[in-house]
């Protein structure tokens, strides 16, 4: 926190480890859905939520420890966890036919990446508004799989 405090605005009155545990939490409930679901909506759902916090998070923080020449924490967790696991993960989500090309990829990237820099410059609000739109985004992707 003390990183971003020093090039960043101070918009998250919420304690650093308070919105890992939030995000946790939403995460493992998306993951249950998915589980219980198995379709492309739920999917699209778990993948969203994996780009926006693990994804783009591990780009921002590689990026901006090269552009303040500053070490972030987070770039090595990017590097080490999130971008492996991910590649792992999204791979997975191809082979099983829950995302179609690379556009789709593409706009998950930057539905994910608008989503974190919303974020970054409205707070945590932005998590409220992204879990009641959530539900839309799974009955839409639903529906294009239907058609």
């Amino acid at each position: 926190r003390e990183w971003r405090l020093n090039y960043f605005l101070d918009n998250n009155a919420i304690a650093t480890e308070e919105v890992l545990i939030r995000l946790i939490s939403l995460l493992l409930i998306v993951i249950f859905i998915h589980l219980i679901k198995k379709n492309r909506g739920s999917a699209h759902v778990v993948l969203f939520f994996l780009m926006t916090t693990q994804v783009v998070n591990a780009f921002f923080h590689i990026f901006f420890s090269f552009y303040f020449a500053d070490f972030s924490p987070g770039a090595i967790t990017g590097i080490i966890l999130y971008l492996p696991t991910n590649y792992l993960i999204f791979k997975a989500a191809f082979n099983e036919g829950f995302i179609k090309s690379y556009l789709e990829l593409f706009l998950i990237f930057i539905a994910g990446a608008t989503t974190f820099a919303l974020f970054e410059l409205l707070g945590p609000k932005v998590i409220g508004f992204t879990v009641l739109l959530m539900p839309l985004y799974y009955v839409l992707i639903n529906k294009v799989e239907n058609k």
